[in-house]
């Protein structure tokens, strides 16, 4: 019985039919070998996924990989801790983009956040924003700020600052701090302390249903590793 309300929400979210092209999928660990990274893209392409966001390590593959087709090619940025200078981190958007990068998902200084820091945070995500500005066509940027991590008003501080440099996107997570991941309440609350911001879900969402979820609340898009699993559950949710 307590599934029944998500059920029905699930049946009439307006995000079941083009699911697949809020989704950027991600390969993030360590130890990904080419082969998975050829095929990450390739699941790509035949799901129609928005992005596929990958280490710098494989930005060049990638971008070759997607040539010529709808798919968007995505770097990271201080992945995961985002705890290195400004200088650092806008080299590493640079160098991203030269790579390829269409998108740049970028971590927030934490300390910064939960110090209230706004002097040294505006000034770091305003140098990453200006690398990203620069460039013909502009890369677009998601600012990452590992809500689960946070409190409320840290929340609401940071979807303020980055909002007010402009940013593009705010995302939850990395995915892989052990605080967790995205959640429902986050994503409506960010929505709600940066309006004109999009926000991404990110870390830990493994299922059509939660990915729904995180669209219906205001999510604009998914990261995930599990597309083509979610892509399948949604297949089988539609035939059944």
């Amino acid at each position: 019985m307590g599934l029944e309300p998500q059920t029905t929400a699930d049946e009439q979210s307006p995000y079941r039919g083009d699911l697949a092209k809020h989704i950027d999928h991600t390969l993030l660990k360590a130890e990904a070998t080419q082969a998975e990274v050829v095929r990450l893209c390739d699941e790509a392409i035949s799901q129609g996924f928005h992005t596929v966001c990958v280490n710098g390590r494989w930005l060049p593959l990638v971008a070759d990989r997607l040539h010529g087709t709808a798919v968007r090619v995505g770097g990271v940025v201080s992945l995961p801790l985002g705890a290195d200078t400004t200088k650092i981190k806008v080299a590493q958007a640079e160098e991203a983009i030269y790579a390829g990068a269409d998108e740049i998902d970028m971590v927030a200084d934490l300390a910064a956040i939960i110090e209230a820091d706004a002097r040294y945070l505006l000034q770091q995500l305003l140098a990453v924003v200006k690398a990203c500005r620069t460039m013909k066509p502009p890369v677009l940027l998601k600012v990452i700020i590992e809500s689960a991590a946070l409190t409320h008003d840290q929340k609401v501080f940071a979807c303020q600052v980055a909002q007010q440099v402009g940013a593009d996107f705010i995302q939850t997570s990395t995915g892989l701090h052990p605080a967790g991941g995205a959640t429902v309440e986050d994503i409506r609350l960010m929505k709600e302390a940066a309006p004109r911001c999009r926000i991404k879900a990110a870390g830990g969402i493994r299922t059509a249903r939660q990915a729904i979820a995180m669209l219906d609340a205001g999510a604009e898009r998914i990261g995930t590793s599990s597309g083509v699993e979610i892509m399948n559950e949604l297949k089988t949710m539609e035939q059944g």
